[in-house]
């Protein structure tokens, strides 16, 4: 009775713990927007220098949406690793 518990806890903590982690893809959602708008920003007030900006700007969504793309791992593994 007492191994059920202690499994059933683990699961538990198991899924809380995927659940933080997916709050990361929200936030890699907040850091891609924060680097389109500070583009679009930049291109907005100097638009003959928006072409030499854009390779820096897909670097910069990249970055960002790795580290969602990481929280994503780590909640998967969290939810079907035994």
């Amino acid at each position: 009775m007492e191994n059920a518990i202690t499994g059933d806890l683990a699961q538990m903590g198991a899924m809380i713990g995927a659940g933080l982690a997916s709050i990361g893809m929200g936030g890699a959602a907040i850091g891609v927007g924060n680097v389109v708008s500070s583009f679009l920003s930049g291109a907005l007030r100097n638009p003959s220098a928006a072409g030499g900006q854009t390779a820096t700007m897909f670097i910069g969504i990249a970055f960002a949406e790795a580290l969602g793309i990481f929280s994503f791992l780590i909640a998967l593994l969290l939810m079907y690793a035994q």
